[in-house]
């Protein structure tokens, strides 16, 4: 219920990159939680759904153009988050451990986890 809230509210009142809404508005007019904010724009575009965003919120896209702007801020924040792992997984061996996740662990990547941008 809340997916299509969204939904309608970004396809509505934010049509295009010219009327993006900040995430902290969203959250106050659906009632959500930052982090369920970007679960559900996580999900919608896992759907398909054109949910672009800027520096400055979210919005509806109106243009292939909208879309690749932010399919490219994405992988850079993918390449951001790839070093991350790599820089901790290098500090691992200030503990001794070994750079591989011990046995029963999830190995970097491999997650599932839904985050959200």
């Amino acid at each position: 219920m809340r997916k299509k809230q969204l939904l309608a509210y970004l396809k509505d009142a934010c049509p295009g990159r010219r009327y993006t809404v900040k995430g902290a508005e969203l959250e106050q007019v659906l009632h959500l939680s930052g982090t369920d904010l970007r679960k559900l724009v996580n999900r919608l575009r896992q759907d398909g759904v054109p949910i672009c965003s800027s520096r400055n919120g979210y919005f509806y896209a109106r243009t292939a153009g909208e879309i690749y702007t932010t399919i490219l801020q994405l992988q850079a924040m993918v390449r951001g988050l790839e070093a991350a792992i790599r820089g901790l997984e290098s500090a691992l061996e200030y503990f001794g451990e070994p750079r591989e996740a011990p046995a029963g662990l999830p190995r970097s990547g491999t997650g599932g986890e839904e985050g959200g941008v």
